[in-house]
This record gives structure tokens, C-alpha cells and sequence, in this order.
């Protein structure tokens, strides 16, 4: 079964733009697959190079040498993370000959990749994330698979729930075990593994550094560092805090999510529909799941959460290039109703509109200018009149 990526008409275009162009995201997501779909339909004499293969690392060990004389095709490079020394070999062949398609560039585990290639390829470059399957990919009849499964493929598209519960521990595993070694980054797999646990137990709250590191027995940089890790290789997600210069006290923490729904809860032992549903992450669950559907619809937007001291709280608040302020409250439930704190928030913040997402069928004023709005029509929400 293949499902067509909503990024590939963006890649395209920017083939036809930019002489480098990347390709980001977590491992496993499908940026190969989307490479190979790109040369099999545009490029179909490109060279595609593997750096987890010994046999293409062996011919960049000179690899101007070798790059150079196929300056009128394209070169794909996958995992090129592996080998941070290309960077500049690139910009010089691309200085030599600036023409679009000359490099497209896949990189998933490695905090310094983009800023890496920033340095060395400014002016020359534009990044595109691919993001794990979205409802806009696979459809609103598959929201509740793709909630519990996840968006990534092979998870996605395994046989039943369980080979995909099976593939998504195995999956941490060689994220665990060979992945972070991989990127020369010497923390141990039982501490990595702990704090990852405890950060889906954790899923949607607000990051405390102090209270993680005292049950880790570690420090508070260090758990810091170990964040900042999954948050670059693109495995969880901070929420910042919306300062506004209001007389009130603002959280000024982010809130954490698993960015994957089906890593969050494979993590947790939920293996399927049922599971989740009785168990108390669900509403949290729900919840970073909407946030990533927004994000992946709205890439252009900035997101943020908004809450006081004084219980003031939106779930979601999307910024919009305009500098629009819109306010979003996520409810599991088909009768979905504001909180007061939201009332608050949006009066305080002078949101432009407000709705309540909910895994429903209609769209219906639940109050004056809040607006229930389904799930499975995430995508059509800034079109809301």
C-alpha cells in the first residue's frame, strides 16, 4: 500500500530552485521512499548514495573526485549525518556550478545536521520536515488507527495492532541502542530509556528539569541535555508558553509531548483502541495528537500555549502570519464545552476566533464566537469563515 506524501509537491519545486535541497525527519518516517518517488518520476538518472552502506561511504573518501563529474544529475545523499565533511565539499561544487538539483540531502538522527549544513550551505539550501503520516494523507475514515498506531509507515501499515505494537518497541530499541551512539552522544540505555518513560508519563504537562532529575539522580543540565536530544532528533515537541504583557502572572515553562502518537503509546505498554481509551493519558494523548495534525496542516504557523497563575489556560494558540491570535481547546468528548479559564484567556488575549476541537461529525457554536470543530477537518480550519 502506498499513501502519497502531502510534502512532495513542495520537494519538487524546490528542485527546480535551489541547488541543495534537505530533507529532515525522525528515522523510519520515509524520506528514502519519498526520495525514490521523486527519481523514479523526475530524476530517473540520479545517483543515490547510502552512508550506512561501507560500499558508498568508500566512494566519498575523495569526494570531490568522485561528485564532480556528475554535475549535470542529481546526487541524493542519505544519512549524511554520517559524514559532516561533505558540507563544505558541496558548497564548492555548488559555487562551481549553481544550477537547481544538485544535491538532495536526507538526515534524521543528528543534532547538528542543520546547523552544520547552515554554515556551510547559506544562500545555496531550504529544508523541508517530513512529518509522520497525517489525516490528510491516509484519510478521516483512518483517524482512530492512525491516533493509536502513529504516523510512522511501517507502523501505519503493519499487518494488525499487534506487529505494530511490536515494530514501534523495536523501534525504540534501535533509537535507544544504535541511534544515539551512532550520533557520539555516550549516554547509557537504561537512563535514556527511563527518562523517555517518564516523558510520556508525562505527556502535555509542563517540564520541571528538578523533579526529573531528582528521580533520575541526576542533574538538572544534564536532563536538560537529554531533552534537547529528543527534541532535535525529532521525537518530542516543546509547546512555549504565548507571553503576553498582561498585569498577570504567566507559566513560563513549555509543556513536552511525544510528537508520534503511536511511540507515546508504545512507550506506555498501550497496545491498542481499548487500552488507550481506559486509560488516563487519553486526554493528554488526544490532545498532542491534535497539536501535531495542526502543525502538519499549518506548518507556516507559529503554535504556543497560553496559561496564567490564576487559571487562565488555552490549550493550543496558533499565531498566524498576520499576527492573528486564534485559540483552540481540545476535548475528547462529543458534547465539547470551554472551560472557564478559556473564556478568560481569550478575552484577555483578544483572539481573533476560537474553537474547541472534538472528535465529532457537525461544526456548531458551543458559545459566542467559539466554534466546535472536527477533528477530521483539522485542514479546512483556516478556512473557517
Amino acid at each position: 500500500m502506498f499513501i502519497e506524501r502531502s510534502l512532495l509537491e513542495s520537494i519538487q519545486k524546490s528542485l527546480t530552485r535551489f541547488p541543495v535541497v534537505g530533507l529532515i525527519g525522525c528515522r523510519q518516517v520515509g524520506k528514502t521512499t519519498l526520495a525514490r518517488v521523486l527519481t523514479s518520476s523526475l530524476h530517473k538518472d540520479a545517483i543515490y548514495l547510502d552512508l550506512e552502506l561501507p560500499s558508498d561511504m568508500v566512494k566519498l573518501e575523495e569526494p570531490e573526485l568522485y561528485l564532480a563529474p556528475l554535475h549535470d544529475r542529481l546526487v541524493i545523499i542519505d544519512e549524511i549525518q554520517r559524514m559532516p565533511t561533505l558540507f563544505p565539499v558541496l558548497r564548492a561544487l555548488v559555487d562551481q556550478d549553481r544550477r537547481p538539483s544538485r544535491f538532495l540531502i536526507l538526515g534524521s538522527a543528528s543534532p547538528s545536521l542543520v546547523r552544520q549544513a547552515s554554515e556551510s550551505l547559506a544562500g545555496r539550501i531550504i529544508y523541508h520536515e517530513l512529518m509522520p503520516f497525517g489525516l490528510q494523507e491516509v484519510g478521516q475514515d483512518n483517524l482512530e488507527r492512525l491516533w493509536v498506531r502513529g504516523g510512522l509507515p511501517e507502523s501505519y501499515l503493519a499487518e494488525d495492532e499487534l506487529r505494530s505494537f511490536e515494530w514501534r518497541q523495536a523501534f525504540i530499541t534501535t533509537y535507544l541502542e544504535r541511534d544515539i551512539p551512532g550520533m557520539g552522544l555516550r549516554i547509557s540505555f537504561s537512563r535514556l530509556r527511563r527518562f523517555w518513560t517518564m516523558l510520556a508519563h508525562m505527556h502535555g504537562a509542563l517540564w520541571n528539569a528538578s523533579k526529573i532529575a531528582a528521580s533520575l539522580g541526576l542533574t538538572a543540565p544534564s536532563v536538560r541535555h537529554y531533552l534537547d536530544i529528543l527534541e532535535d532528533t525529532f521525537i518530542i515537541r516543546q509547546l512555549q508558553p504565548y507571553y503576553a504583557n498582561l498585569r498577570k502572572r504567566i507559566v513560563k515553562a513549555p509543556k513536552v509531548y511525544m510528537r508520534d502518537s503511536g511511540i507515546l503509546l508504545a512507550l506506555l505498554g498501550i497496545s491498542n483502541r481499548d487500552a488507550l481509551l481506559s486509560n488516563p493519558i487519553l486526554g493528554s494523548s488526544w490532545e498532542g495528537f491534535i497539536l501535531e495534525e495542526l502543525v502538519k496542516s499549518y506548518p507556516e504557523n507559529n503554535f504556543f500555549y497560553f496559561r496564567t497563575h490564576g487559571g487562565a489556560e488555552i490549550d493550543i494558540l496558533m499565531q498566524k502570519r498576520t499576527g492573528e491570535l486564534w485559540a483552540i481547546e481540545v476535548k475528547y468528548s462529543l458534547r465539547p464545552r470551554p472551560s472557564k479559564g478559556f473564556y478568560n484567556s481569550i478575552k484577555e488575549l483578544k483572539c481573533q476566533k476560537a474553537f474547541v476541537i472534538y472528535p465529532g461529525k457537525q461544526r456548531f457554536n458551543v458559545a459566542d464566537n467559539i466554534e466546535a470543530f472536527p477533528v477530521e477537518k483539522t485542514q479546512f480550519l483556516c478556512q473557517s469563515p
